[in-house]
């Protein structure tokens, strides 16, 4: 799981079926401090969330397919929340 920040969305006009409704987001991996950490992925998003938005991203074995609600959903990666805010001291 990591910290994103959602900085796009793409659209496909077609698409794997268990995508159906879902939206898919371009996210960039954040630090805590919010600073870019990485490179941005795809990710199926799951809870709503819009650009800006510091989420929550879960990228190991099942997760995202759970996330989806589809056992099987062909997904690399999904988020699962929103970060509302973070206690952090470096």
């Amino acid at each position: 799981m990591f910290l994103g920040r959602v900085i796009g969305n793409l659209v496909a006009t077609q698409k794997e079926p268990k995508y159906e409704g879902k939206a898919l987001l371009l996210v960039q991996p954040v630090s805590p401090e919010g600073n870019g950490d990485g490179e941005a992925i795809v990710a199926v998003d799951s809870v709503g969330s819009g650009a800006g938005e510091t989420v929550l991203v879960v990228i190991e074995g099942r997760s995202s397919s759970i996330a989806m609600g589809q056992k099987l959903a062909p997904a690399n990666a999904a988020i699962v929340g929103i970060v509302d805010h973070i206690d952090w001291e470096s």
